[in-house]
């Protein structure tokens, strides 16, 4: 069985590395797996990109995938809201890519697994191009929505104008029923529905509940199954030792938080964790950020900060997690947090939201704590309540099991593996 991961990048961001994650799991349980990549940064030979055989091929390539992403921009231009959206892109993903296409298709995988393929990576209309089966893991929304990736909400309700036709977007503040996410939306129905087989993966089962009941997936089959981890790596080390490496003070308890651009992205809820932490007065936390250097002008926080800026490697990111006591993800929005599952696989308990996929990882008093959304008080009360539990090694025990048990490579693989063949039997 040959499968083919197609993914905007190899190892940069969250949803590049689930992808790749699930490709190492495949190849380790004997699977003929290539991931396909508009940006390679890795040098593992099964992992390909476009080919650049000469500087005119190359040249060429990039030029046709600046094209993409200016007509991407210009359908957008009178949106003007979209440029300070705090939840991210807005992409139409217009502009064919049919060299990539032709690529797919010379390969032909027995499976076509989709990841993440916005940045002008493929359009819309190109997936009905692709000859083989298609499985399609949903990292965020956008691939149901009229061009958003995470919905705007109003009053904190969320939009939901995916589940028929959308129009008159918030996201981007447009006041006509058919506006670009009308366009859009509709486009994705047009062409999903050309598609023969394609089978939706909510990676959490909030994202699986949301896909059910979009327009775009009406009569699409839509099932869960998470990322995998590789817990071999992601596993527990010397506390102590682990301080020392980040010259993290021994005899504190730490509280950690991070994320890409953990700091600048809004509805990573940094805010909201700020004001959590001003109601702290425990003079025995410290508190470490990484994914983000010290800002100019540090918000005054209750206790001492260590800003560790961008960790690149995994070896670095455990360390890190075992090194802390409590990891805190006060996100607006998530789906299945690379970030809460690689803490609970160092057995370091997690605190967090109960929203999203939050709750498929964190058991709440088991092995972390789901607190309400999004009540600071609360917050600051599950940060407490796992600092100074008299339990708390048994919520590290509890927190490493749960992964092994439901996220380790050899489980999530071989669920994969039996929907792929399930899904070449049934034709």
């Amino acid at each position: 069985m040959k499968i083919l991961i197609i993914n905007t990048s190899d190892i940069s961001g969250g949803a590049a590395r689930a992808a790749f994650r699930l490709h190492e799991a495949l190849l380790q349980n004997s699977i003929d797996s290539q991931m396909l990549v508009a940006d390679k940064k890795s040098d593992i030979n099964s992992i390909i990109t476009l080919s650049n055989k000469n500087m005119r091929e190359k040249i060429w390539n990039k030029l046709d995938k600046i094209i993409r992403i200016v007509l991407n921009k210009l359908s957008l231009a009178k949106y003007k809201k979209t440029i300070s959206n705090d939840l991210g892109p807005f992409s139409p993903q217009i502009g064919s890519n049919k060299k990539l296409v032709k690529i797919i298709n010379k390969i032909n995988p027995d499976i076509v697994h989709l990841h993440w393929i916005c940045d002008g990576f493929l359009s819309i209309e190109d997936i009905a191009e692709i000859n083989a089966p298609i499985v399609w893991s949903l990292h965020d929304m956008w691939a149901f929505t009229g061009g958003c990736h995470l919905v705007a909400d109003t009053s904190n309700v969320m939009c939901e104008k995916y589940t028929k036709d959308c129009g008159i977007c918030d996201f981007l503040g447009s006041k006509k029923s058919k506006d670009l996410s009308f366009k859009v939306l509709r486009r994705k129905k047009k062409v999903f529905g050309k598609v023969k087989s394609m089978t939706i993966i909510g990676l959490s089962k909030w994202m699986q509940n949301c896909a059910k009941s979009s327009s775009a997936f009406a009569n699409k089959r839509v099932v869960n199954v998470p990322n995998p981890i590789n817990t071999t790596i992601f596993n527990r080390f010397d506390m102590v030792l682990s301080r020392k490496l980040f010259n993290l003070p021994e005899n504190k308890k730490l509280i950690l938080f991070g994320a890409v651009s953990a700091i600048s992205t809004p509805y990573k809820g940094y805010d909201l964790l700020a004001e959590a932490l001003s109601k702290m007065s425990s003079p025995n936390v410290e508190f470490v950020i990484f994914g983000s250097s010290e800002p100019e002008n540090p918000p005054s926080l209750s206790c001492k900060t260590h800003y560790l800026g961008h960790l690149h490697d995994d070896i670095t990111l455990v360390l890190l997690y075992n090194a802390c006591n409590v990891m805190v993800v006060p996100s607006k929005r998530e789906n299945l947090s690379n970030a809460i599952m690689e803490s609970l696989s160092c057995g370091t308990p997690v605190v967090c939201f109960d929203i999203g996929g939050n709750s498929d990882m964190v058991n709440h008093k088991i092995n972390g704590y789901l607190a309400r959304p999004f009540d600071t008080s609360d917050l600051v009360t599950g940060i407490d309540w796992v600092l100074n539990s008299e339990n708390y090694g048994e919520l590290s025990k509890n927190a490493r099991e749960k992964i092994v048990r439901e996220f380790g490579y050899s489980i999530v693989a071989k669920r994969y593996i039996n929907l792929y063949e399930e899904i070449l039997r049934n034709g």
